[in-house]
């Protein structure tokens, strides 16, 4: 029977291995397996200053209804999501495509926004790991509502999280009128233990696809803010190797600790005897040091220079470079 399994799951071109296990891709069974998935790990897809709100009910205009798999609010960026967890084999065309497009229509009701925003408040008062991404972003209470106003006033991003992605999709997705953000998420199970599962997530909350970055980068031809690296940076001149970079960080009901990392050659961080090779990772590294839970964290924001300018400022004077 598990030979079998293995016939009919498994995706013959990828191969993890360690020292004791093999990990064969494999196909989700059902898309409410990668929503699971997705609702577990949301912050490595819509980033370390965003929150997931629960599937609701919406309508449109003419009261048709649709329920999509969620809503995400990003508070970095000021946006929010209609998110909504698809599997590739459903067809684009006759699943994908016209649920997607009510669930716009829906969600640019008033009645949508006022519910979402009373999700999001509810989140906010309820919910201490959400209340601690405000904090982190020094929004004090009285104007979380304000903030959360402002954000959901504009139009919802498409946020599409998929097993795989396919030219008709992307093409399809290039026509809508708001913006969408397409992330692959992988399966993998243990050759010799069906129930031995891990999951590969876009690094550094990357999209496979970005509209807004395409519309923005089409007649420029200008790298996007995603493929930004500190080597990137280093060529520029913009950073050294063995720089000093830093970090202050004070988990909730600790002590404020501060970290400094050293860049490599390779363009690694150097942090407490280990090498990073992401500001992101480093910075978790020294949150996870200091006593914080938390799963993920921006790393360009987290650093700066010694002359107190944050990787974050660096990179987009890199991008503006490049005009």
């Amino acid at each position: 029977r598990y030979v079998q399994w293995l016939k009919n799951n498994l995706k013959r071109n990828i191969m993890l291995i360690s020292d004791t296990k093999k990990y064969i891709q494999a196909n989700f069974q059902t898309e409410e397996e990668l929503e699971k998935v997705v609702l577990n790990n949301y912050e490595y897809i819509f980033g370390p200053g965003s929150f997931y709100l629960p599937k609701k009910l919406i309508k449109t205009n003419d009261g048709a209804g649709t329920i999509p798999d969620g809503f995400a609010i990003d508070l970095v960026n000021k946006n929010w999501f209609i998110v909504e967890v698809e599997l590739l084999r459903h067809s684009v065309w006759n699943h994908i495509a016209p649920q997607i497009s009510k669930q716009i229509i829906a969600a640019q009701q008033n009645t949508t926004k006022k519910l979402i925003l009373e999700l999001a408040v509810i989140q906010y008062k309820e919910n201490e790991n959400v209340k601690e991404i405000f904090n982190d972003l020094s929004i004090n209470e009285i104007d979380v509502r304000k903030i959360l106003t402002e954000i959901i006033d504009k139009k919802p991003l498409i946020g599409l999280p998929i097993d795989n992605t396919s030219n008709d999709l992307e093409d399809w997705a290039r026509t809508l009128n708001v913006n969408v953000k397409l992330w692959i998420v992988k399966k993998y199970v243990d050759f010799e233990n069906a129930n031995n599962i891990i999951f590969e997530f876009p690094e550094e909350y990357k999209p496979i696809l970005d509209t807004e970055e395409e519309a923005e980068n089409i007649y420029e031809n200008k790298i996007k803010s995603y493929d930004v690296n500190l080597n990137d940076l280093i060529s520029a001149g913009l950073l050294a190797i063995d720089e000093k970079i830093t970090m202050n960080y004070k988990p909730k009901n600790g002590v404020l600790k501060t970290y400094t990392g050293i860049i490599q050659k390779d363009g690694s961080i150097l942090l407490s005897g280990y090498e990073y090779s992401s500001l992101s990772y480093a910075a978790l590294a020294g949150m996870k040091d200091a006593g914080s839970n938390r799963k993920t964290v921006n790393g360009w924001t987290s650093w700066k220079n010694d002359q107190g300018i944050y990787m974050s400022e660096l990179r987009q004077k890199f991008l503006e470079n490049q005009k």
